[in-house]
């Protein structure tokens, strides 16, 4: 299923900005909507290192049954943490112990195309704010969804008839942020990527078809200025 494929290309190439990022000096992680997340203890974090991850109670507590159910241990500091991101969460995050004067990687992992315009830029200044020079960002955003023209992609179809999710009817149909071009002005410096990119890097992963929803994601990996 092209779906598998993207997924798991997806994970790869963050697994790599992630590491990078520890590699270059960031020792705080921070997962914005976590969900299901595990690379506190699936990566090979510097000592030192943590990992916060934000989420909902409910989403985070099933994580954690799972994780306990195996003896899973983190291999790193992690810190989860409850939180909506619709309201107040950097409080309760410096409060966990993050210094917003540390470098931090950020990861916003299929988070950023299902928030309206308006919460998108929003987060965006959150985490300006609260970045040291020499922090980094990974996100994806997604653009030209259209759910009328495209609600028979093959990628919507399949998960629609399989799952019964609509997936076009989460998406804002309102004009999407310059993502990049905005983080830009606020002094990062931003590579942008399509998934068909990295397919041809690694060999493997989803190739464009006709009709193909997976052309609209963008994966942009952002460095903050080492000077304000």
């Amino acid at each position: 299923m092209p779906t598998g494929r993207f997924l798991g290309l997806r994970t790869r190439v963050f697994d790599d900005f992630l590491t990078g990022a520890a590699s270059h000096g960031c020792r705080q992680v921070v997962v914005l909507g976590a969900g299901l997340d595990t690379r506190a203890y699936r990566l090979p974090w510097p000592d030192g290192t943590t990992v916060f991850e934000i989420d909902h109670r409910e989403v985070l507590d099933f994580k954690q049954s799972v994780l306990d159910a195996q003896d899973a241990v983190p291999r790193a500091g992690r810190v989860a943490l409850a939180a909506d991101l619709r309201q107040d969460w950097t409080g309760p995050l410096t409060a966990a112990g993050f210094d917003p004067a540390r470098p931090t990687v950020w990861l916003a992992e299929g988070l950023v195309p299902y928030l309206p315009p308006a919460a998108e830029r929003e987060l965006l200044r959150i985490i300006d704010d609260h970045s040291a020079p020499g922090s980094m960002l990974g996100c994806e955003v997604k653009h030209g969804v259209d759910p009328l023209a495209q609600r028979n992609f093959p990628i919507y179809a399949v998960v629609r008839e399989r799952t019964g999710i609509d997936l076009l009817a989460l998406f804002s149909p309102e004009p999407r942020p310059r993502t990049a071009a905005e983080l830009t002005a606020r002094g990062w410096t931003s590579d942008v990527y399509t998934p068909f990119d990295f397919t041809r890097r690694h060999g493997r992963g989803p190739l464009p078809t006709l009709d193909d929803a997976l052309a609209a994601n963008r994966w942009i990996l952002a460095t903050r200025a080492l000077a304000r």
